[in-house]
């Protein structure tokens, strides 16, 4: 058991996930749910570093490194990660692709083996692998469109880790470590003086894409609703969540990142309210929602960071449940287009039901997950007197109630009756439903237990007079403000059409103008062939006529002429030699 538990985290899943098409199709679905239930079970019991106390190192080519690191921060990731594994092994026991399945397996397994690495080395190697492996998850629909949103997704999480490369390289040359710590101090910031080292820049800037910060965002959007309905679920719960714990890890308590923060929680909202795909409506729910968790990293408290870890562990749960219920939808009808749905609610109560439940979490309805860790970090910025900054994250909150708590299972289930009855969604995918569904009501009721996991000690009550009131006003509020804006007329009707906004930039302007550009070239290219070809004709027959037996270097010359240039060119000579 020592011997297991000594191995890097995760490693169950890798490694069992790529002998998984030795087994028959039907029983590869199966195979892969008892490796994450394995990896889960070796992990639970894998001894966790106390305060003061060093993981074990190695040497190689004489740089330390430390693959395996569990304590009280990266713990609560793998314990989520493999929650998260189990569950989408089981919404997927009806699919018989073996792509996705050891696609899902390598992916999670990295996930997990990266939340629990010691060094930078150690985690760009899962870094790259979750990337390699993540992307078949999109491939795997089978479509020209998934196959160009992969690539672009492949270009950019891969762009991602040589970024995490290069600070890595960059800092073992200038302190001889490859520690994976804290690189900011307090009172840094991004430029001036007192800016943070280059190492740190390009370590920054490799978790900010995968973080999707604003204008690095839209990988996650185009690639995400691209994916299979089983793939998106495994997607939405590993590779934004390990890029907020590498910014826990790494620049806790950096005030740029509440700015950073802040401006996440607020421009998903006009795109989810405008947006007509349902699984695009929760990408940006997501981008949303990793808003209050960069925030609780830029302001770094005790009581910031808890809230983080508590946020990050409750989102990946009910954002799974929420991705897997218009998963469900979408396997059942054939679309996720809010303008082809609705009135779903008869033929499939349970998935409305357990949508209901995963809108209602997300948005921080009291006694549901989302209450119990959102409400931390809008008290830690509240704590710290950042008056504009509690005002944002109360404005975010409604927001999520807008298109994620009213708008999904409003339009998906209800709204106006399409005509369309088809079955329930199959036994396996209401069972992982019905798993998350419980965990956000038990993680809003028992939240001591998701507290005894979080890196600090927790002295935080969240059912106050104080906090309950005030958040059931900003929820009726919001309720209140669709129903008028739907009444009025006044929101935004859905339409069939792709939004674009900063990937406007590469997916528009970046092919036109590359096009534009090809086009001046040729033609640039054609001017001046065209000039240099005429040019040489001229020259060669100039030469021709000059050198032919009429031309006045081929012709026959006289012996005084000759003597002459022979006497010229010995005067030349005895010029240039004697200067």
């Amino acid at each position: 058991m020592s011997f297991l538990t000594s191995l890097p985290p995760g490693w169950p899943m890798i490694v069992g996930g790529v002998f998984l098409w030795l087994l028959p199709k039907r029983g590869q679905a199966i195979g892969a749910l008892c490796l994450a239930v394995l990896s889960g079970l070796l992990f639970w019991f894998s001894p966790v570093l106390g305060e003061g106390e060093s993981a074990a190192t190695v040497s190689l080519l004489g740089a330390e490194l430390t693959p395996i690191r569990i304590d009280s921060l990266s713990r609560p990731f793998g314990l989520v990660f493999h929650i998260a594994a189990i569950v989408s092994s089981i919404y997927a026991l009806h699919v018989r692709d073996p792509r996705q399945h050891i696609a899902g397996m390598v992916y999670a397994g990295a996930a997990i083996g990266a939340c629990c690495a010691g060094d930078l080395m150690t985690l760009f190697v899962f870094w790259e692998l979750t990337a390699i492996s993540s992307v078949f998850l999109v491939w795997a629909s089978d479509t020209p469109a998934a196959y160009r949103a992969g690539m672009r997704y492949l270009i950019i999480q891969v762009g991602s880790g040589v970024l995490l490369l290069t600070g890595a390289i960059i800092q073992y040359v200038e302190t001889g470590s490859l520690t994976f710590s804290l690189f900011v101090r307090e009172g840094q910031t991004l430029f001036g003086a007192d800016a943070i080292s280059p190492a740190a820049w390009c370590v920054l800037l490799a978790f900010a894409i995968k973080c999707a910060f604003p204008l690095l965002h839209n990988w996650l959007q185009d690639s995400y609703p691209k994916a299979t309905v089983t793939g998106t679920v495994f997607l939405s719960a590993f590779t934004t969540k390990l890029a907020v714990y590498s910014l826990a890890r790494g620049f806790a308590g950096f005030d740029p990142l509440i700015t950073v923060g802040c401006v996440m929680t607020l421009f998903p909202i006009i795109f989810a309210v405008i947006e007509n795909d349902l699984r695009r409506v929760l990408a940006y729910s997501l981008n949303n929602q990793l808003g209050f968790m960069v925030v609780g990293v830029g302001i770094g408290t005790e009581l910031a960071i808890n809230g983080t870890v508590a946020h990050a562990f409750c989102h990946i749960i009910y954002k799974s449940l929420l991705f897997m219920s218009v998963g469900a939808v979408l396997f059942r009808v054939g679309t996720a287009k809010a303008t082809e749905l609705g009135g779903l609610h008869k033929s499939m109560p349970w998935t409305t039901i357990f949508c209901m439940i995963g809108a209602g979490a997300i948005s921080g309805f009291p006694l549901l997950s989302g209450f119990v860790s959102k409400s931390m970090i809008i008290s830690a910025a509240a704590e710290e007197h950042l008056f504009w900054v509690w005002i944002v994250l109360l404005i975010a909150s409604a927001g999520v109630m807008e298109h994620s708590g009213i708008k999904i299972p409003f339009f998906a289930f209800f709204a106006h009756d399409s005509g369309k009855r088809v079955k329930e969604a199959p036994w396996n995918m209401l069972v992982a439903m019905g798993i998350a569904a419980f965990s956000c009501v038990a993680l809003g009721i028992a939240y001591p237990l998701l507290y005894r996991l979080l890196p600090f000690e927790v002295d935080y009550h969240p059912y106050t007079v104080t906090h309950v009131v005030t958040q059931l006003q900003l929820l009726l509020f919001a309720a209140l403000a669709f129903v008028a804006l739907m009444k009025s007329g006044l929101y935004p009707a859905e339409q069939r059409a792709v939004n674009l906004d900063a990937d406007w930039f590469y997916r528009r302007l970046l092919p036109k103008a590359t096009r534009g550009g090809k086009v001046a070239i040729e033609l640039v290219d054609q001017t001046f062939r065209h000039d240099f070809l005429l040019t040489l004709r001229s020259l060669l027959r100039l030469a021709q006529r000059s050198f032919s037996v009429n031309g006045w270097i081929g012709q026959t010359w006289s012996t005084s002429t000759m003597a002459f240039w022979a006497a010229t060119l010995l005067a030349v000579s005895l010029v240039l030699y004697y200067t």
